[in-house]
């Protein structure tokens, strides 16, 4: 089954939107999938494409500074953050 782009859009503006309430605490893919109720694979491409479009950050390591293996958090990336914030 394929979704179309306006909704893959939808969903990626639910991201966001997820990302600023709990800002700036950067959240696992697991987290926000649960959030969303969808596949966590799923969220994991949407939020590359919002990464390479600048409009999140990955965060490979944890507070200590150990990287992570398999993981990933998500935070907005500051220009967002701002642009929401103003909007609000």
């Amino acid at each position: 089954m394929k979704i179309s782009k306006e909704k893959k859009d939808k969903i990626s503006e639910q991201i966001l939107a997820t990302l600023f309430l709990i800002s700036p605490k950067p959240i696992f893919t697991s987290h926000i999938a649960r959030e969303l109720a969808r596949d966590e694979e799923f969220i994991k491409k949407l939020l590359i494409d919002l990464n390479s479009k600048k409009l999140i950050k990955k965060i490979n390591k944890n507070p200590k500074g150990k990287q992570y293996l398999r993981r990933a958090r998500w935070a907005l990336s500051e220009e967002t953050y701002t642009a929401y914030k103003n909007r609000q």
